[in-house]
C-alpha cells in the first residue's frame, strides 16, 4: 500500500474505519442471530484491523489490506442486513441536508422577495434578499412566539415582518420609531419625539421603475439621505419637495395649506387596519397597538410644524417605507407588534426584472441591506 497514492491511502482507511464501526454496531445489536463462534471471528478480526489500521510500518500497511478483505467477507455472510446500501447511504445524505436547510430557514436565514417599490431606493422589485431571523431572536415556526431574545430592533434597521392588518403576507419596512416614541409626518418630514428627522436634499437624477396598468413605467421622485443615531440611508420623496421646501422657507404659512391643521397620515387620524378593509388581529391585538394621537400646536403660524403626534404603544415599533410618498405602512395602518418581526435584512443575492426595466441587475447583487 506504500505504493498506492495518497488519496487511495486515505480511502482505503476511511472504509476500515467504517468497518470496523458496522461490524462492532452489528454484534452489539444483532448478538441474538449469531452463532458464539461467529462472533467471536467477527470481534476477533475487527480488533486486528483496528491494530493494523493504528501502525505505520509497511508490516502494518500489508496486514490492513488483509484484514479488511477478511473482516469485509465476514459481514457480508453474517451482517449483510446491517450494511447500508449506497442508495440508502445516499438517501441519508440527502434527508440530512434538507434537514439542515429547513433548519437554517426556520431559524436563522430566510430568502424573500421584493415585490413593490416601498422601499426604493433601498430595495426595488425583483430584488431577492436574505434575513437575518436570529438577530432579534429565535421564533417557533408558523407562530409569533420568540425565545432567546438577542436584542430588539433598532431605529434605521429593516425589518420583515408578519403584516399585523393579515398574517398571511409578509411586509418589509424600516424602524423609524419604538414604543414610547412619538412619531409625526407633515410637509413630506418625519419627527420623532418632536425633532425632525434629519434629511439632506441629494440634487442626483432621481428616477425608478414601478408597475402599472399599462405595464412598467418610469417615475421621476427626489432623493434625500435622511440620518438617524449617526446611520444613513436614502428615502426618496415626489420629485416636487425640493421646491416646495424652498418655498417654505421662505414663507413657512405655505404652500403646504392642505396639511394645515390635519396629521400628516393618508387617514389624517389614527392609523388602523381598517383603513385596508381587513383587520387580521384579535381584539387585544388591536386594543394593544391603539397607540394615542397627542395635539401639540407648538407653532400655530408654521403650517409644517408639529400639530399632532402618534405615541408608539409598548411591545410595538413604527415602520415606515423609503419611497415615502408611495409606501402602505404605519402611517396607514399603524405600528408593528415587536412579536411580529421575522428578522433584520441583510443582502441582496438576486436581482433581476424585465427587460423594458433593467433585466439582470449585477451592480445590486451582494449589496448589503442599509
Amino acid at each position: 500500500m506504500s505504493n498506492l497514492p495518497r488519496k487511495y491511502e486515505r480511502r482505503i482507511r476511511k472504509e476500515a474505519t467504517g468497518l470496523i464501526r458496522d461490524a462492532r454496531k452489528g454484534l452489539h445489536t444483532y448478538a441474538y442471530k449469531l452463532s458464539d463462534s461467529t462472533k467471536e471471528r467477527i470481534a476477533a478480526h475487527a480488533n486486528h484491523l483496528e491494530k493494523a489500521l493504528a501502525g505505520e510500518d509497511e508490516a502494518s500497511r500489508g496486514k490492513l489490506r488483509d484484514e479488511l478483505a477478511l473482516l469485509d467477507d465476514l459481514v457480508d455472510r453474517n451482517l449483510a442486513f446491517t450494511r447500508k446500501s449506497t442508495g440508502r447511504e445516499y438517501g441519508e445524505s440527502i434527508g440530512i441536508a434538507i434537514l439542515i436547510a429547513l433548519l437554517l430557514r426556520a431559524f436563522v436565514i430566510e430568502a424573500f422577495k421584493i415585490p413593490s417599490t416601498s422601499m426604493i431606493p433601498t430595495m426595488e422589485i425583483g430584488d431577492h434578499i436574505f434575513v437575518n431571523k436570529f438577530l432579534y431572536g429565535v421564533r417557533i415556526p408558523y407562530t409569533t412566539t420568540h425565545f432567546l431574545d438577542y436584542r430588539g430592533p433598532k431605529p434605521g434597521e429593516v425589518i420583515v415582518f408578519i403584516y399585523p392588518c393579515d398574517p398571511e403576507k409578509d411586509f418589509i419596512k424600516r424602524v423609524v420609531a419604538l414604543a414610547g416614541d412619538t412619531v409625526e409626518v407633515r410637509c413630506d418630514t418625519l419627527f420623532v419625539n418632536g425633532k425632525e428627522r434629519p434629511a439632506k436634499y441629494d440634487e442626483s437624477e432621481c428616477t425608478y421603475w414601478d408597475t402599472a396598468a399599462s405595464g412598467w413605467v418610469e417615475r421621476s421622485c427626489s432623493l434625500y439621505q435622511e440620518t438617524v443615531e449617526g446611520f444613513s440611508y436614502e428615502t426618496v420623496h415626489d420629485e416636487t419637495r425640493p421646491h416646495m421646501d424652498e418655498v417654505r422657507a421662505g414663507n413657512p404659512k405655505g404652500p403646504y395649506s392642505q396639511y394645515s391643521g390635519a396629521l400628516d397620515f393618508p387617514s389624517h387620524s389614527m392609523p388602523t387596519c381598517r383603513e385596508n378593509g381587513v383587520d387580521g388581529r384579535d381584539l387585544d391585538e388591536r386594543l394593544a397597538a391603539t397607540g394615542e394621537i397627542v395635539t401639540t400646536n407648538e407653532d400655530p403660524d408654521d403650517i409644517c410644524g408639529l400639530r399632532q403626534h402618534f405615541v408608539v404603544p409598548k411591545d410595538h415599533v413604527f415602520v415606515m417605507g423609503d419611497n415615502r410618498s408611495n409606501s402602505s405602512d404605519s402611517r396607514v395602518w399603524g405600528p408593528v407588534p415587536v412579536k411580529n418581526i421575522k428578522g433584520k435584512a441583510l443582502f441582496i443575492w438576486w436581482s433581476k426584472q424585465p427587460s423594458e426595466a433593467g433585466g439582470l441587475r449585477l451592480d445590486r447583487m451582494g449589496q448589503m441591506v442599509h
